[in-house]
């Protein structure tokens, strides 16, 4: 150690001549502000801030000793960023963190700009007791040389950087607890790495790693390894001794095996194999419950290798797997097949693209604008967004989208849905099946728009030339539609599409147990019309019914003409030519059309009622708050089908009433739509809120009852009782469809209003009368909007790296977690500040989300308005006199749900 400090000695002295003349030429400006604060100095979010640092430097205040946490922003200037570097040991003596993170700036796409840092001054070795340094989103290619002689460094992350490789001197860090190297060039790690017996957490996700060395299990005190999305073929065994080991992810990767020795490891709980090349392993790891393997071509044989003598080697395409704090990927003429977090796969083949080319993707909620459903079509995915848009390939590309598989599959079918010159389109599609709750739907798409995955009834298409042709449901054979020649001058597309209707649901909705319909048949077209000629159209007779032993007299003949809602009986009209199974008319335009065979009179209503019942879905609505957390209170629309087993997995975690009494609802169709809690209606997807509910009653002197009702469309002014809405409810159409009764308990007058630091808070409003409140309800729709956006809002909130950090390994697999958890935390560290309101829409602001922070002003302003309408609406201020002073000021009621 005196060998070191004598080493050094030069190199120290000679870079603070360098700093002292690099301060010397910087233009420090005015006075620096008041920065310090405690034992952080925070000037990342600065501009300037390395001149900032300077200036203390120069004024030697007594608090600049005191500083313990350092940030600087790695985005500025190389040499002035150096010269800042080189003083910090003898100006911060006692610096136990450096953050020198690039990535606050962006580029015209959104993606994060690495920092310019290249390297570090060798005397920042000096730095004795540096316990944390952050080098993340730089610029750096090789470790600087200075690293690896922190002696007392536990924490080191140098992630999205460039680095290729790293030294064996690494290995030379006794304290050393955390690395992170992800988003780097590496392409294989260096041997001394095993001799870091201290290391609990390594992370090489995102690399080029195609193996590892056998001295990694020498890692005595690991606890988790994150080796994702690397070229990794194969394991080495000693990777069994890692006795320490908890989690071990491994998922896109290239491995064709794992070690057997992995299943005796004692403390493993999770092990990620997802998305490699396994077709066999240890039979211990397919029982295992904590072995994810899904993506794996388990069972299956390998493929005939043999090819023709003098076959070219195809090079291999490059893979991309996207984490979900990634909104962007580059992809170059050579081509790339690319996993993205958010269950969607791309492949581009070589020459899809001239020249490179930056792709952005965002998953959207299905929301009734994005979402063009036909009358029997059901959803099955989110909105996937790919830009740039319109951009035409010169190769159509691979896309493979994830969605929910439809509780029924007969005479359906799945498609993607695209939007192509401002109309929505289905797009040839594949299914393909990788477990059975697994599915993706594969299709080719020759540019970039918006997608998502839909059930349809199957479609039938035909082009209908001069000669005419004939047409087939492949659902349903007996269905057909005959154009004789000369039906039409120019060729036209037509489409047909079937739709069945269960018997016994007609039966029941006529009451007559003789009652029966055929098919529902779909016709539309392209071009004129009508036809030049009549068209023949044969339909299957209602079930059980003949060609012998019908009454004409009970056969009905409905039709539609979208988008009226009203069938009208034509049997009159038309001539019905009837065989044993078939009856035959003939149309000149296309239209909607039924065979309906029963004795009641009025037909056409009778099928309005029929065609509605088709499209209804009988649903119940819960409504449980969380055991350990009764403010949070979980809303849920679930078909009748899944109550009983969502109940049973969400019991242990929440409790509440029993469910709502059946209702029914229509695809797409939201429930509540200016109310304070809105769904839209999907059978198939997850209709699922979480809310925080409060009372301004004192709830340390009794337990406080309330209630959740259920709309269709607007929230009424006056929400009427129970019972009274009950008589008033008469069905689909009624407004009312449930209320639910919820408690929040008794509060212990020890535990007072903020007895909790986690994100269930004290009846909390932010801000005062002047600036305006805003409410539980108001975050969490400000939480739903930051998306990837939250660190860069966090960090300008002033929230350290360090929290930052522990909240995304806190919540690791949870973004709306990670996101809600910061939020909800800072707004109860604000309790009790006016400013606070402010210092979030600045924060906004300086994270470029200006169209969140213009909906925290409008909801501001609102407030305002409805505090100041109040008040002169009780006579309690007139309408020249200002409001009064925060303090005097109530709380708002709270917003019911």
């Amino acid at each position: 150690m005196a060998a070191v400090e004598e080493g050094l000695e030069p190199q120290l002295t000679a870079a603070k001549d360098a700093a002292e003349d690099a301060t010397d030429t910087v233009d420090v400006g005015p006075a620096a502000p008041p920065l310090l604060a405690g034992n952080r100095l925070s000037l990342d979010l600065y501009p300037g801030g390395c001149q900032q640092l300077l200036h203390l430097c120069v004024q030697r205040p007594p608090q600049l000793l005191e500083v313990e946490f350092l940030q600087l922003s790695g985005h500025e200037d190389p040499q002035l960023l150096e010269a800042t570097l080189a003083r910090l040991p003898w100006s911060l003596p006692h610096l136990r963190s450096l953050v020198l993170k690039g990535g606050q700036r962006r580029d015209a796409l959104g993606a994060c700009l690495r920092g310019s840092l290249t390297t570090l001054p060798a005397s920042l070795s000096g730095l004795a007791r540096l316990v944390h340094l952050d080098l993340s989103f730089n610029s750096l290619e090789t470790l600087p040389a200075c690293i690896p002689r922190m002696c007392g460094l536990g924490a080191l992350l140098l992630s999205h950087n460039q680095l290729s490789e790293l030294p064996e001197a690494l290995g030379a860090l006794p304290a050393l607890t955390f690395l992170s190297v992800t988003h780097n060039h590496l392409q294989a790690l260096p041997t001394a790495l095993g001799a870091l017996s201290t290391l609990q957490h390594l992370d090489l996700s995102e690399n080029l790693l195609d193996t590892l060395p056998p001295e990694i299990g020498g890692l005595s005190s690991l606890a988790e390894l994150s080796l994702a999305s690397n070229r990794l073929q194969s394991l080495p065994a000693s990777l069994a001794e890692l006795r320490s080991l908890r989690h071990l992810v491994l998922h896109s990767n290239l491995l064709a095996s794992v070690p057997s020795g992995l299943t005796r490891l004692p403390l493993l709980t999770r092990l990620d194999l997802r998305d490699n090349q396994l077709r066999d392993v240890p039979p211990e790891l397919l029982d295992a419950p904590f072995v994810r393997l899904q993506g794996n071509p388990l069972g299956k044989a390998l493929p005939d290798s043999h090819s023709p003598p003098g076959t070219p080697m195809i090079p291999e395409m490059p893979r991309l797997f996207l984490t979900s704090d990634l909104d962007s990927f580059p992809v170059t003429p050579r081509g790339c097949s690319v996993n993205l977090a958010c269950g969607v796969r791309l492949q581009f083949p070589a020459g899809a693209t001239a020249t490179s080319v930056t792709i952005r993707y965002r998953l959207w909620l299905p929301e009734p604008r994005l979402v063009p459903l036909g009358p029997h079509d059901s959803l099955l995915s989110g909105v996937l967004e790919l830009q740039p848009h319109g951009v035409a390939f010169q190769q159509e590309v691979s896309l493979w989208l994830l969605f929910v598989p439809p509780r029924s599959r007969r005479c359906r079918e799945v498609v993607v849905r695209t939007l192509s010159d401002d109309s929505w389109s289905d797009l040839e599609t594949r299914l393909e099946e990788e477990t059975p709750k697994r599915l993706w739907a594969h299709c080719q798409v020759p540019h970039f728009s918006w997608f998502l995955v839909v059930s349809r009834p199957v479609s039938n298409a035909c082009l209908v030339p001069p000669e005419g042709t004939l047409l087939f449901s492949s659902g349903h054979p007996g269905v057909k539609v005959t154009f004789p020649p000369g039906a039409t001058e120019e060729p036209r597309h037509v489409h047909m599409q079937v739709v069945r209707m269960a018997g016994r649901e007609l039966q029941a909705l006529l009451q007559e147990p003789g009652a029966s319909v055929s098919p529902l048949l779909c016709l539309s077209q392209s071009g004129p019309s009508s036809f030049l000629r009549p068209v023949t159209v044969q339909l299957p007779l209602p079930p059980g019914i003949t060609g012998l032993n019908l009454d004409r007299a009970h056969l009905h003949l409905l039709h539609r003409a979208p988008p009226t809602a009203t069938w009208d009986d034509i049997t009159a009209q038309v001539a019905l030519e009837l065989t044993h199974l078939y009856a035959r008319f003939q149309v000149t335009h296309f239209s909607w059309y039924w065979l309906w065979y029963t004795t009641k009179a009025c037909v056409g209503h009778l099928a309005s009622k029929a065609w509605r019942r088709l499209r209804l879905h009988r649903v119940n609505l819960i409504a449980l708050q969380r055991r350990r957390d009764p403010e949070q209170v979980l809303l849920q629309c679930l078909p009748r089908s899944k109550v009983d087993a969502t109940l049973r997995r969400l019991l242990e975690r929440y409790r509440g009433p029993e469910p709502s009494d059946t209702v029914e609802m229509f695809e797409d169709r939201p429930d509540c739509v200016e109310g304070r809690v809105c769904f839209v209606f999907y059978s198939h997807l997850k209709n699922v809120k979480e809310v925080y509910v409060t009372s301004t009653l004192d709830r340390q002197a009794q337990a406080v009852r309330g209630q959740v009702s259920f709309y269709r469309g607007a929230v009424p002014d006056e929400v009427p009782e129970e019972a009274q809405a009950a008589r008033q409810r008469k069905g689909a159409d009624a407004l009312w469809m449930a209320t639910l009764p919820i408690k929040l308990p008794r509060l212990p007058r020890s535990e007072g209003l903020g007895r909790r630091a986690g994100l269930s808070l004290a009846p909390l409003n932010l801000g005062d009368a002047e600036t305006g409140f805003l409410t539980q309800s108001n975050l969490l729709s400000v939480a739903g909007r930051l998306g990837p956006d939250w660190p860069t809002v966090a960090l300008h909130l002033g929230v350290s790296y360090q929290q930052l950090q522990r909240i995304r390994h806190e919540f690791r697999d949870d973004l709306d977690g990670q996101i809600r958890h910061m939020l909800f935390s800072w707004a109860e560290r604000q309790a009790g500040r006016p400013e606070a309101v402010g210092l979030l829409v600045q924060a906004l602001e300086q994270s470029d989300r200006r169209d969140v922070a213009e909906e925290v002003r409008a909801v501001l302003e609102l407030g305002r308005q409805k505090y100041q309408d109040g008040i002169r609406h009780t006579s309690l201020a007139p309408g020249g006199l200002a409001l009064p002073e925060p303090s005097e000021s109530k709380s708002p009621e709270p917003a019911q749900a």
